[in-house]
């Protein structure tokens, strides 16, 4: 049941974001040379009635594809394809639009599948305030109390209980500096954790839960859709900002393996979690994919935003020489990330 999960989960997402593109295409009068759900070898493939479009499903279910007519120029020089048909030939907001609309589309997706859950849990607090402190724990000794809000870590700042969640991931020992507003009143407090080591794993145990009072109603879910969307797009952003200053490696990421495990854990706690882990991926893959790196539909943009500054066209040729060294770089990254994620198995 993990698998078909796993393969439910990543096909779903996958599919939704080159939807996007897709359909963006077909509206821009682009020539659609395939749609492509998986990554490897060809599984099945069909064409519709006249639709130029081979739709096709592969092996490999970490990925997929829209091949667009103007994306390969040695490709294209060698076919018949009308040049109005091809991508480069587009105005700069149909180019636009299409390049950004998959990322649009894991977005929406993510929105709907957190109104969901939000209608069947109801909109459940996001505001770091502490329900209560266990007597004589790390927390309670430094003076932690019920009701306080804890508004930042080691003078980085928390809004939400997402982002106190991944300032306590990156702790590097037990000193901890919180600070905490009490009945409108800034203080600062210092916790000396406890340190806690299993399976080779080192982790900090305060002693606090937060509280997790619910309203539930058609519009706390909307509320909870948007703040949960917005809340965990600033989390991906520090995620970004820390691995690149070190406070998080690349040990921390998880490719295909970590996921399916991930997956499988989650699938023990009912539909309603494995569904939202659905959106949170989605809005993973949607905020990744719009990063400025090659490859990425954001590194897409970035050369599409230089070409209409310059007011002149980039080499195709160049172009795809950038988008190809992308790939390759992040094939390698997901080489050492899986490696790593049979290693986490292993141990």
């Amino acid at each position: 049941m993990t698998l078909i999960y796993f393969i439910l989960i990543l096909g779903i997402t996958v599919m939704i974001h080159e939807t996007g593109h897709f359909i963006f295409a077909k509206k821009s009068g682009v020539y659609v040379y395939e749609y492509s759900i998986g990554m490897g070898p060809r599984l099945f493939k069909w064409k519709r009635k006249n639709d130029e479009t081979e739709y096709s499903i592969r092996l490999l279910p970490i990925g997929g594809y829209v091949q667009l007519a103007g994306e390969d120029v040695s490709n294209d020089e060698k076919s018949s394809i009308p040049k109005n048909m091809r991508l480069q030939e587009k105005s700069f907001i149909q180019n636009l639009l299409i390049m950004a609309a998959g990322v649009l589309f894991n977005f929406l997706l993510a929105i709907v599948i957190f109104f969901i859950v939000g209608l069947s849990n109801g909109y459940v607090n996001t505001k770091a305030i502490v329900e209560e402190v266990t007597i004589d724990s790390p927390a309670y000794i430094a003076g932690l109390k019920s009701k306080d809000q804890i508004i930042s870590v080691n003078n980085h700042k928390v809004n939400n209980i997402d982002k106190l969640m991944l300032e306590l991931t990156i702790l590097k020992d037990k000193n901890i500096e919180l600070g905490i507003k009490r009945n409108n009143e800034l203080i600062t407090i210092n916790v000396v954790a406890e340190e806690v080591t299993e399976n080779e794993t080192t982790s900090y145990k305060c002693g606090f839960s937060l509280n997790q009072d619910v309203t539930k109603g058609f519009f706390p879910a909307i509320k909870y859709a948007f703040t949960k969307f917005f809340s965990l797009i600033e989390q991906m952003i520090f995620i970004i900002i820390y691995l690149f200053t070190g406070k998080l490696s690349i040990g921390n990421l998880s490719g295909p393996v970590g996921i399916y495990n991930i997956v499988g854990e989650t699938s023990k706690l009912g539909f309603l979690n494995l569904l939202y882990l659905m959106g949170y991926l989605s809005l993973n893959v949607g905020f990744v994919n719009i990063l400025p790196f090659p490859a990425f539909d954001g590194g897409r943009i970035f050369l599409l935003i230089i070409e209409k500054i310059r007011r002149k066209k980039n080499d195709p040729k160049v172009e795809n020489i950038i988008n190809t060294i992308g790939f390759a770089l992040l094939m390698l990254l997901m080489l050492v990330v899986t490696i790593n994620d049979i290693g986490k198995i292993f141990k």
